[in-house]
């Protein structure tokens, strides 16, 4: 095979895959999720379903960084360190408080991570508080929260 045909097949190929690959995913995820929404679920369902319904103290173990006021609420910084040995950290969870779905995310943790922290981004539909929590290893929780002023909603 010279190199003019291996380049008109290998383009043949991608061509066609991502034609095909895309409009399969389109018709099968995409209308399932236009027929079946996520569910909503609001802060304090998402924090007895993260907690078992126990209480969660405030804690300056807990650091949370997120800026006063984001510009825009599709992409929020937001850091989380808590300051225990990393045995003592079973999860870090990010709640926002008025988002259709409270529940941003949840990491978990194990002695290879080295130390409990974590660093990403998160959207906000608007000006709400960003929670976060820390499951600890004994079974009890603590947290931090941070009011964040959104500027341009994230969520539509």
């Amino acid at each position: 095979m010279n190199r003019r045909d291996f380049l008109r097949t290998t383009s043949l190929t991608a061509v066609s895959t991502a034609v095909l690959g895309s409009a399969a995913f389109t018709d099968s995820f995409g209308a399932e999720l236009v027929d079946n929404p996520p569910p909503k679920k609001s802060f304090d369902e998402a924090l007895k379903e993260i907690t078992g319904g126990k209480a969660v103290s405030d804690s300056d173990k807990v650091k949370l960084i997120a800026p006063e006021i984001a510009e825009n609420g599709a992409v929020v910084p937001v850091t989380v360190e808590v300051e225990l040995p990393i045995e003592q950290v079973k999860a870090i969870h990010i709640l926002a408080d008025k988002n259709h779905n409270a529940k941003t995310m949840s990491v978990y943790f194990t002695p290879a991570n080295g130390k409990a922290y974590i660093s990403t981004r998160i959207r906000l539909a608007e000006t709400m508080n960003v929670v976060a929590v820390a499951q600890l290893a004994d079974g009890s929780f603590i947290k931090a929260q941070k009011p964040v002023k959104v500027t341009i909603g994230g969520c539509g």
